[in-house]
């Protein structure tokens, strides 16, 4: 199995990185690196922290990275997914709506939702 983490470069995408090396290790599972919003790492197939990583980004035709995401965490049998989140009001949440919102509701998986530390 796999533990697949939505990367992005935010101090949340960065939490959520860091908890999914873990987390991986914790497993002693893959780790794949979905990268979205410009989020960069050497893309090249191999260990971060001792934990064998691949990395993909989605289809920049394709609006829909979230669903991309999920549809990823299904092909690798994930075994748990792992988002960085911020907090938002309720407001905030119901006029812009939310991609760790969607991923929660729809993912297969387990998903676990960190928020970076606070300095």
């Amino acid at each position: 199995m796999t533990v697949v983490v939505a990367r992005t470069s935010t101090p949340e995408g960065e939490a959520a990185l860091a908890a999914a090396v873990e987390e991986a290790g914790r497993r002693q599972e893959d780790l794949l690196v979905f990268n979205l919003g410009g989020a960069q790492l050497d893309p090249e197939e191999g260990l971060l922290n001792g934990v064998p990583v691949s990395f993909r980004t989605p289809d920049s035709r394709n609006r829909d990275a979230v669903g991309e995401l999920l549809d990823a965490a299904e092909q690798v049998n994930a075994s748990a997914v792992v988002i960085g989140v911020k907090h938002r009001s309720p407001v905030g949440k119901l006029l812009l709506g939310s991609a760790a919102q969607q991923i929660l509701l729809e993912a297969n998986a387990p998903v676990i939702a960190v928020k970076p530390r606070r300095s």
